[in-house]
């Protein structure tokens, strides 16, 4: 093997101290405060290094990052299990080197980073994500709270942190305890059928330790919904910015419903599409303008980073890896999976059980077949390739339905079925009708 690079550099980060290795030049360490960054820089400068490789080692890494960036070094951030040392030889010493070296010979593929506005949408995106997680983890210690009391509020109502249910908990943590005048604060439609079951629910035994656990969930959870919107405000600045920086082509079409936790920004869809040059990846099943928000967050507005769709598959963790000894077949997981690919895989996990939807039809029957993880993978994958298409190549998706794939299924059965029987060498006498 050649050398690719002759001027390259490796560098293994740690939380105080940071390796770096130059061909023929000792191994040196700097400590990881912003001036030995600096000198780190300068040091990679002075022995004319041209391109480094780092491991994307937590957060470590972003501030490094950007200060080489800036110097005009060309600097590749690479997935650690990519660069795994022999075992028993692993030092931060050997491991700056053997990154130089995997380097220089072009063994290392870069990892994705985006920057400018896109790395600020992320930051917020993954900071709400945060606080949408917390906040559930204090819906669920007001259930346990009500549940210790014995009100049974969780059984009746579909979510306890809806309006009914805010409007209940809020009137018990101020002193009500009338269940005539607690049911009052439903909503007319959850009146008009869960009436009696409610007022049921509402009899418990109040105790001051149930109280309190209530008061500090419930507080919890206000805390929470504060900072989402606070969130809001800032992904709304930056997605009018980065949306009205492209030309204006703001679509009038209804958008689609967005169900659970709608981001309060200002016409989403219209800057969406903006960015996108028109392109609306909301024709894809299960994938709404929140949805899309996130994806552009996690990839950016340049799918042409990934030459084919099976690269970008492949960079989702949605592809199946190669695993294979001789004759046999092994099916590895991946360590790992990240925030995009999980992305489509929540999107898979709605739809696989609609009934008017040709994916979900064919989760199903992977599914029947191979059990749920992999239908969710699977179904998720083909989502990834109608994103990467429609972005990529402008190509309008527009759903089937559940019948035309089911006709495609029989055909192809039906061919199946023909090619056995000529194998077989059977003959119909009478005329045989497929229905």
């Amino acid at each position: 093997m050649k050398k690719i690079r002759k001027f390259a550099a490796g560098i293994d980060i740690g939380a105080k101290r940071i390796f770096i290795y130059v061909e023929n030049q000792p191994v040196v360490s700097f400590f990881t405060f912003t001036g030995d960054f600096l000198s780190a820089r300068d040091y990679l400068l002075e022995h004319k290094i041209e391109t480094v490789a780092m491991e994307a080692t937590g957060v470590y890494w972003v501030i490094l990052y950007d200060i080489l960036q800036e110097a005009g070094i060309d600097v590749w951030l690479v997935d650690g299990r990519q660069t795994k040392q022999v075992p028993g030889r692993k030092t931060d010493v050997k491991d700056c080197q053997w990154i130089q070296e995997l380097h220089s010979y072009g063994l290392l593929n870069r990892c994705l980073v985006v920057d400018g506005d896109i790395k600020e949408l992320r930051s917020y995106m993954r900071l709400r994500e945060d606080h949408i997680q917390s906040s559930s983890m204090h819906i669920n210690q007001m259930q346990k709270a009500l549940t210790l009391m014995n009100i049974r509020l969780k059984e009746v109502l579909s979510q306890i942190h809806g309006v009914s249910g805010l409007l209940i908990i809020e009137a018990i943590l101020q002193g009500e305890r009338d269940r005539n005048k607690l049911v009052t604060l439903c909503h007319q439609s959850v009146l008009k059928s869960k009436k009696e079951l409610i007022l049921k629910a509402l009899e418990g035994k109040y105790t001051k330790a149930g109280l309190f656990a209530l008061r500090q969930a419930y507080d919890g959870y206000l805390f929470y919904l504060h900072q989402i919107e606070e969130c809001d405000k800032q992904i709304n600045t930056v997605i009018n910015r980065i949306g009205q920086s492209r030309k204006e082509d703001a679509s009038k079409k209804k958008r689609k419903p967005i169900r659970h936790h709608q981001p309060k920004v200002e016409r989403l869809g219209s800057n969406l599409l903006n960015i996108f040059d028109g392109k609306d990846a909301t024709l894809i099943s299960g994938i709404t303008d929140y949805t899309w928000m996130q994806l552009l967050a996690e990839t950016g507005h340049d799918l042409k980073k990934w030459p084919t769709e099976k690269h970008f598959t492949s960079w989702l963790g949605l592809a199946p890896g190669q695993n294979n000894s001789g004759s046999r077949r092994k099916s590895a997981r991946k360590k790992g999976r990240p925030v995009a690919g999980q992305i489509f895989r929540t999107v898979a996990q709605g739809l696989i059980n609609s009934k008017n939807i040709a994916i979900g039809s064919f989760g199903r029957r992977i599914r029947g077949r191979k059990g749920p993880q992999t239908a969710i993978k699977a179904m998720a994958r083909k989502l990834a390739i109608l994103y990467w298409r429609t972005m990529v190549k402008g190509l309008e998706f527009v759903e089937e339905g559940i019948a035309r794939y089911e006709e495609k299924i029989l055909s192809q059965k039906i061919h199946a079925f023909n090619k056995l029987a000529n194998e077989l060498k059977i003959k119909f006498t009478g005329n045989v009708q497929f229905t």
